[in-house]
C-alpha cells in the first residue's frame, strides 16, 4: 500500500487517474467511470474504496472493474464479483439493477395492479445476500415479495413468477459461469426473461438510478411486505412437473449430479414422482458449494464431458445405464449412457444438439402415439441448434419456429406469441429444453425427467440412448454440430470481439476449411449476400450475429460475442443426408475432420486480427 486515502477531498486520487487515463494504463471507459464513482454523490459510499485502489496503483483491476458498464445480455446482467466497478457484480450494479427494474415495472403496469415479485437464487458465493438486497429494495418500492427460502431452480423461479401472477421475478444466479462470478436474471409477468423492447427501457432504467430505496429484509419478512413461500410453491412446481410426465417403462438405474447446485431440490422429486426408484445422488457433487470443488476446472457445466469423468466411473462399479447432470440452478441438462446395453460398455457423453434431437423425437412419438400430429403444433429452437429437430418435427407434422436468437427468453415469447396450447417442444444448444407451459424458460429438472423416460423405453427395446439417437441419423440425416469458444477478455478483448465481427461482415471469408461460403447472413444489418452479389434484405430478428452459408446444404458456421461472458462464440454444422449416408462410421470420421479443418481457419482468422 502506497498511503492511506483520508478525507472527502479527492483530488489527488482524480488527477492519478487522468494521468493513468493519459499514459494509456487506464482505458477511455474506465477513466470515466472510475471519476463518476470518485464525483457522484450516488457513489459515495464506494469513493472510498475507489480512491484506496487508485493510491495504491491498482491499474489493472481498475480497468477490469471499470472500463465498461455491466450489459443486461442473454440472461441478464452477469459478471466477476468485485466489491467495486461498473462492469462488476457488487451491492451498488445489484441494487441499482433491482431499483431500476422497480421503477420500469411501476411506469408500465396497470393503475389497479398489485405489484408484486418474486426472487430465488442459487448456491453461489453472495447468492443469498444478494437475493436479500434485492427483495428489501423491491419492498421499498412498493412490491409485495414472494420470497424462496432456500437454494431453488431458476425455471422454479419462472414457474412461481406464473403461478403468484407476479409483475416481475429476480434470479441470483451466473449460471454455469466459474466461482468468481453471480449475477441477476430479470423476469417479466409472463415468466420469461425480459425481452425487447423492456430489456433495453429497463437498462436505461438502471443506469438512471440515482438513489437506491431499501428496507431492512427482516422488517420486511416480519410486516409481511416480504412472503416465504417455498413449501407452498415447491408443492405446487413438483405437482406441474408431474403433469410432463408420458407413460411407459421405468426400469432403469440412474446417477444424479447437481454439480453443487440446487438441483436436487427440483430433480430427485421429479424423478421420483415418475416412477424412477432407483435414482443415486451422487456423493462428491451432493453438497451446495459455490465454489464447485469436485468439480474439473471448478465449471459446473454439464456441457462438458470431463464433468462426467468420475461419475462414469461410479455408474461402472455400480451398475447403473443412466447419468443425468444439471448445472448450478438447474436449467440445463447434460447426460452420459453406455454405448451398448452390453456388460462393460464404453461410456459417452451427448451434446446439447443431439439431446435436442433425442427429447424432440421422443416427445412427438409419445404425443403422437407414433403419428403425425394434427396441424398447428409446433415446436421451438434458435437459429444456432441443430436442424435435425425442424427434420423430426416435418415427420410428424409439426411446424418449427426457428428464426430466434440465442437465449431461452426468444423461446418463451414464441410459446407466448404461437398459442401455448400447441406448443410441444422447446430447444436450446446450450442444453435447454421445455415442455409444457408450466414455466417460460428452460428447466433441467423436466429434461431430466424425459431423458430418463426415453432411456428406459430405449432399454425396453434392447437399444441403449446412442444406439436410439444413431438411427434417428439413419432416418433424417447425420447431423453433426460442434461449438469454439474463443475467450477475450477486458477492454482489450471488447475490441478484438468488435474487429473480428466486422470483419466477417465486411470481409468474409471466401472458403473456410476447403468449403467455398455461398452466402453471408449478417442479422445486424439484416442483409444476406450470395458469393459474387449485391447484399438483399434478410427476414430475420436483428442481432450481433453471421452465419456463413457453404455450397453443401445443411452446412454453415455461426458467429457471435457471447451476451454472458467475454468470449467469441463459432457454431459449425455440418450435415449429410440420409440417401448418402453409406457407413456411419465413416460419415463421422469425414465430418469430424471437415469441422476440425474449419475450426483450424477460425482460429487462425481470430488470431490475425
Amino acid at each position: 500500500m502506497v498511503s492511506q486515502v483520508r478525507g472527502e477531498d479527492w483530488g489527488d486520487a482524480i488527477r492519478r487517474v487522468e494521468t493513468a487515463g493519459r499514459e494509456g494504463r487506464l482505458s477511455a471507459g474506465a477513466v470515466r467511470n472510475i471519476l463518476a464513482w470518485l464525483r457522484e454523490p450516488r457513489y459515495s459510499q464506494y469513493s472510498q474504496a475507489v480512491a484506496q485502489h487508485v493510491v495504491d496503483e491498482r491499474w489493472k483491476e481498475l480497468d477490469d472493474a471499470f472500463w465498461t458498464v455491466i450489459p443486461f445480455g442473454t440472461g441478464g446482467r452477469r459478471g466477476r464479483m468485485y466489491p467495486i466497478g461498473s462492469n462488476a457484480i457488487n451491492d451498488r450494479t445489484i441494487g441499482e439493477s433491482a431499483q431500476g427494474l422497480a421503477e420500469y415495472v411501476t411506469e408500465h403496469a396497470p393503475e389497479d395492479q398489485v405489484l408484486s415479485c418474486a426472487i430465488a437464487y442459487d448456491t453461489r458465493h453472495n447468492s443469498r445476500h444478494f437475493a436479500e438486497l434485492c427483495a428489501g429494495i423491491m419492498a421499498a418500492n412498493g412490491f409485495r415479495v414472494y420470497f424462496l427460502d432456500g437454494y431453488r431452480s431458476t425455471p422454479e423461479l419462472s414457474f412461481l413468477v406464473r403461478y403468484k401472477q407476479c409483475s416481475c421475478g429476480i434470479m441470483v444466479t451466473a449460471s454455469h459461469n466459474p466461482p468468481s462470478d453471480n449475477a441477476v436474471k430479470v423476469y417479466w409477468s409472463t415468466g420469461g426473461q425480459v425481452l425487447p423492447p423492456h430489456d433495453k427501457g429497463i437498462i436505461q432504467r438502471v443506469m438512471a438510478v440515482e438513489q437506491i430505496e431499501r428496507v431492512d429484509f427482516a422488517t420486511a419478512v416480519a410486516d409481511g411486505r416480504i412472503a416465504m413461500v417455498t413449501p407452498e410453491v415447491d408443492k405446487a412446481f413438483l405437482a406441474a412437473l408431474a403433469g410432463q410426465r408420458l407413460d411407459g417403462p421405468r426400469n432403469l438405474r440412474i446417477i444424479y449430479s447437481p454439480l453443487h447446485g440446487v438441483g436436487a431440490s427440483a430433480v430427485m422429486p421429479a424423478l421420483a414422482v415418475d416412477g424412477f426408484g432407483s435414482v443415486e445422488l451422487y456423493g462428491p457433487h451432493a453438497e451446495p458449494d459455490g465454489d464447485f470443488p469436485n468439480v474439473p476446472g471448478h465449471v459446473s457445466n454439464p456441457e462438458n464431458p470431463p464433468v462426467f469423468a468420475s461419475i462414469i466411473e461410479r455408474a461402472k462399479a455400480s451398475g447403473s445405464e443412466l447419468i443425468l447432470a444439471t448445472d448450478p440452478d438447474c436449467d440445463r441438462m447434460g447426460c452420459a449412457a453406455p454405448l451398448t446395453l452390453k456388460a462393460g460398455s464404453d461410456w459417452a457423453t451427448f451434446t446439447g444438439n443431439q439431446l435436442a434431437a433425442l427429447l424432440c423425437d421422443y416427445v412427438l412419438h409419445s404425443k403422437g402415439q407414433g403419428r403425425r400430429l394434427p396441424a398447428g403444433h409446433y415446436v421451438v429452437k434458435t437459429l444456432v441448434t441443430t436442424e435435425m429437430i425442424r427434420r423430426i418435427a416435418d415427420s410428424y407434422g409439426v411446424a418449427t419456429m426457428g428464426n430466434l436468437h440465442v437465449g431461452f427468453k426468444y423461446i418463451g415469447g414464441a410459446m407466448d406469441a404461437g398459442g401455448p396450447d400447441k406448443f410441444m417442444f422447446g430447444a436450446e444448444e446450450s442444453h435447454g429444453y421445455l415442455v409444457g407451459q408450466y414455466a417460460r424458460d428452460k428447466d433441467g429438472a423436466v429434461a431430466c425427467m424425459l431423458m430418463a423416460e426415453l432411456a428406459a423405453l430405449a432399454k425396453s427395446k434392447g437399444q441403449s440412448v446412442h444406439q436410439k439417437l444413431a438411427s434417428l441419423y439413419w432416418q433424417h440425416g447425420y447431423h453433426c454440430e460442434k461449438l469454439l469458444n474463443l475467450t477475450m477478455q477486458g477492454s482489450e478483448g471488447m475490441a478484438k470481439m468488435q474487429a473480428l465481427m466486422a470483419n466477417f461482415r465486411q470481409r468474409p471469408p471466401q472458403t473456410l476449411g476447403g468449403l467455398s461460403v455461398r452466402t453471408v447472413r449478417d442479422y445486424l444489418n439484416l442483409t444476406q449476400t450470395e458469393a459474387g452479389g449485391a447484399p438483399q434484405p434478410l427476414d430475420a430478428p436483428r442481432g450481433d450475429m453471421v452465419i456463413l452459408d457453404f455450397a453443401d446444404e445443411g452446412n454453415s458456421i455461426a458467429v457471435r460475442p457471447s451476451g454472458t461472458e467475454p468470449k467469441v462464440k463459432f457454431y459449425m454444422f455440418s450435415y449429410v443426408p440420409p440417401e448418402l449416408l453409406a457407413d456411419l462410421d465413416d460419415t463421422r470420421r469425414e465430418v469430424d475432420e471437415r469441422l476440425q479443418r474449419i475450426e483450424a481457419d477460425l482460429r487462425a482468422l481470430a488470431a490475425a486480427v
